[in-house]
């Protein structure tokens, strides 16, 4: 059976297509004064123009023209008007085949231009093996390969090579990401990975399939569900590291690929990849898992703050008319003292012109009720929702493994506080609970003349949480959005080897005195490239009039 190509026909015919953009022409197919001085040096205009097109062929896209094969026609031109040359000379190139071999031979001996050997098949492919564990994209690969064949002077290989060299290395990267995520399973491991194709107890689903649905709505029950999907995963009791050597994109993929097919199709797989490919899923959905159990909470706490404000708003709108009236009210009462004051009356007197004594005290008490809190806030209110927090925010203080950075210690001790007191079934909050996180609006709910309000505290440390993971300053093991932003590094350890082996991945040297050198190397070239170009009146977009 042959082997199914990871490039389609036009990705591989992309790779040696010459781009129809001037600039691109300019800075790969601009000739030196060397090469126009190596290329005068043959006889004839034919033979010129012919060793210049291959020349340029061989430089990029890193291949030899074929006999019966028509070069670049921009191309073309641009190489006969840089040696003064008429185009239709090319008609005339190569009528002997010995002159194509010996331009060929000279152009390898002089430009130091390979042939693509089996060494550099072996070299490609464990070079490409690197790559391909962070990525089975194939024109990635294939893209890569080029250009490093083209960076040292070897002639590309045959396109199929190309696919072979590719398909081989992805091959190889497999096995190294299978073996990654099944070496550290224990007997114990892979049993509890086995049942996760079981049908669930009372459901049509298999637990895997069970694992993978999402919740439906923002409120407790669905939060209560997925808080069980997250301790079913973390039953598996997979060791703590696996997966962390793999990059997240093949992990990624390898997971995403195996939650579209059905028990019977992993059960075709061969055991090792097998288990690879359901050791990827189980943590990648332990990551999106824990991920939307936090959006949950988001979301319900958003919804919470929102009914609490329409809650607000709608008393003050149903108050409204009551609230006028004692306005107006007020505003005659006010009047009325006014008067008393200018004319000298008694004020009590010019009260009770207006209102009665008894229906004025009356009044006094019902505007106390209608009567807002100074700052106006709906906070209050969100007491009233408590209810619906205690619902699951034990087993969600419980299950998320959260850290903290040094500006939110406070913030997770006052967590650690919450899950033992839930533990212990305690009810009063300590004195000396932690308080640093309480913003000024909380304070006034959480601190009453009777100590600190459970209630009002704990709804304080669920929201506050919900700000703290958004801010960075507390993240999660397990998630994927708030992991900790260390994971997203290279190892203390990794960065010292690389360093020492001189090995950094990075675009640019790390020693100064190089860098600056090559620099200054690009300089030259560029500005010699651009002398030729004026002295020709050739640059693109600019004229020089010499007056």
């Amino acid at each position: 059976m042959p082997r199914h190509s990871i490039l389609s026909s036009t990705e591989l015919g992309s790779l040696f297509e010459i781009p129809d953009d001037r600039a691109f022409m300019l800075q790969h197919y601009t000739l030196s004064d060397s090469d126009k001085s190596i290329v005068h040096q043959h006889r004839g205009a034919s033979n010129k123009l012919g060793f210049a097109i291959q020349l340029c062929y061989m430089r990029y896209p890193g291949v030899i023209l074929g006999i019966n094969d028509e070069p670049f026609k921009p191309l073309l031109f641009m190489m006969a008007a840089q040696l003064s040359i008429s185009v239709d000379c090319w008609n005339d190139y190569g009528q002997r085949e010995q002159t194509r071999r010996e331009h060929i031979a000279e152009l390898k001996k002089v430009f130091g231009f390979k042939l693509f050997t089996l060494s550099d098949y072996r070299q490609s492919v464990n070079m490409m093996v690197d790559l391909s564990l962070q990525t089975d994209k194939g024109l990635i690969l294939a893209t890569t390969l080029v250009e490093n064949l083209r960076q040292k002077s070897v002639l590309l290989p045959a396109i199929n090579a190309i696919d072979s060299i590719c398909a081989e290395a992805i091959t190889s990267a497999n096995r190294i990401i299978y073996t990654a995520l099944t070496s550290s399973l224990s007997e114990t491991h892979r049993q509890n990975i086995d049942a996760l194709l079981n049908r669930k107890e009372g459901s049509k689903l298999t637990i895997l399939g069970w694992l993978r649905q999402s919740p439906a709505k923002p409120n407790s029950k669905y939060m209560l569900e997925h808080i069980e999907r997250l301790k079913c995963l973390q039953a598996i009791d997979l060791p703590e590291d696996i997966g962390k050597h793999v990059h997240q994109n093949r992990l990624l993929k390898i997971a995403r690929e195996g939650g579209q097919m059905t028990p019977a199709d992993l059960a075709r797989f061969e055991s090792q990849r097998r288990y690879a490919t359901l050791v990827a899923i189980v943590v990648e959905s332990m990551a999106t898992i824990t991920d939307e159990i936090i959006d949950l909470h988001d979301r319900i706490i958003g919804k919470l703050f929102a009914i609490a404000k329409n809650k607000h708003q709608q008393q003050f709108q149903s108050s409204g008319k009551a609230i006028n009236d004692k306005v107006r009210l007020y505003g005659l009462i006010g009047k009325a003292l006014l008067d008393a004051k200018q004319n000298g009356s008694d004020p009590f007197a010019a009260i009770e012109t207006v209102i009665s004594w008894d229906a004025f005290a009356a009044s006094i008490t019902e505007a106390e009720k209608l009567a807002q809190p100074e700052d106006f806030d709906f906070l209050p209110r969100i007491g009233e929702s408590y209810a619906t927090l205690r619902r699951y925010a034990p087993e969600l203080l419980a299950i998320l493994k959260l850290r903290a950075a040094p500006a939110a210690k406070d913030m997770l001790a006052a967590v650690e506080l919450l899950r033992s007191m839930n533990v212990d079934n305690t009810r009063k909050i300590p004195s000396n609970a932690p308080i640093a996180f309480i913003k000024k609006r909380w304070a006034r709910l959480v601190f009453t003349d009777d100590g600190i309000d459970r209630r009002y505290y704990e709804i304080c440390v669920l929201s506050e949480l919900k700000n703290s993971l958004r801010a960075g300053d507390l993240w999660v093991q397990g998630s994927r959005q708030f992991k900790d932003f260390d994971e997203y590094l290279v190892t203390a350890d990794k960065f010292n080897q690389l360093k020492q082996s001189n090995e950094l991945p990075l675009t640019i040297t790390t020693d100064c005195d190089l860098y600056l050198q090559s620099r200054l190397s690009l300089l030259e070239q560029k500005l010699a490239i651009i002398n030729r170009m004026a002295a020709t009146n050739d640059l693109p977009d600019a004229m020089i009039n010499l007056v």
